[in-house]
């Protein structure tokens, strides 16, 4: 759309939408099927996994991983873009499998005091879970962004249950 910018060495993959004002800093990687609400700001070597969405207003300082939506002043994640797999014909089953591994990954309750990595692993070690390819995928996906050069995921809120 509109005064959209996408600067030096960018990757862009297929079927995205950016919406007005959607400004891409140098180096940032964007996979397939990614949905930006209008006057986003992404930053340099940032990259934003398949069928994520951002939205409006957002300032992206770290990774969006696959399948996840952002939003905020500092993007935070807010959870799955459900809508956006839906539409993208994502099974009930693979939506379902997704959304347990986001809460067992994402909503540590008060009683699991386990750390990131290790939930990350209890995911890619459960025995249903780890068999979806799609939740092999987000995981990857998370993990890549702690690789080496990488500057992380976008923050998330600890769900305590109260």
């Amino acid at each position: 759309m509109g005064s959209c910018h996408i600067a030096h060495d960018c990757k862009i993959g297929n079927n995205n939408i950016f919406a007005n004002n959607t400004l891409l800093a140098g180096h940032v990687m964007v996979e397939d099927y990614v949905h930006t609400a209008g006057a986003i700001v992404v930053h340099q070597f940032c990259h934003v996994g398949s069928f994520s969405f951002i939205g409006g207003g957002a300032v992206v300082s770290q990774d969006v991983p696959k399948y996840m939506m952002v939003s905020g002043e500092r993007a935070e994640l807010r959870g799955l873009n459900l809508e956006g797999l839906r539409r993208r014909g994502f099974t009930v089953t693979e939506i379902r499998s997704l959304r347990t591994a986001y809460q067992k990954i994402f909503m540590r309750v008060s009683a699991n005091p386990m750390g990131f990595e290790d939930r990350l692993d209890k995911v890619e070690q459960d025995e249903e879970l780890g068999l979806v390819p799609a939740v092999s995928s987000m995981i990857q996906s998370i993990r890549g962004s702690f690789a080496e050069n990488r500057r992380g995921i976008c923050k998330f809120r600890q769900w305590t249950g109260s």
